[in-house]
């Protein structure tokens, strides 16, 4: 992995779970809790987009997009959690 594509995962893992805690109603987790977010959002949705048959596209709009949906799906999974205990 080059740098360049290390910070621009960063950029837009942060974009991301920011764009999620804003769609999620301010159940963000900081900077860095949004990138951790914003990235782990993107890995789920990596997972789950290609077996429910859907593709976003390529660029940098549609890999933010893919990522913020993975995150907010892992804010909406996060909060039952809270919610259960």
């Amino acid at each position: 992995m080059h740098f360049e594509s290390l910070i621009g995962m960063l950029i837009i893992g942060a974009l991301a779970g920011w764009l999620s805690g804003k769609i999620m109603q301010g159940r963000g987790f900081g900077v860095i809790g949004n990138i951790i977010v914003g990235i782990v959002g993107a890995f789920l949705a990596g997972a789950i987009f290609p077996a429910l048959g859907f593709a976003v596209g390529g660029g940098v709009l549609a890999s933010v997009i893919h990522a913020t949906i993975g995150a907010v799906i892992l804010l909406f999974v996060i909060g039952l959690v809270r919610k259960a205990r």
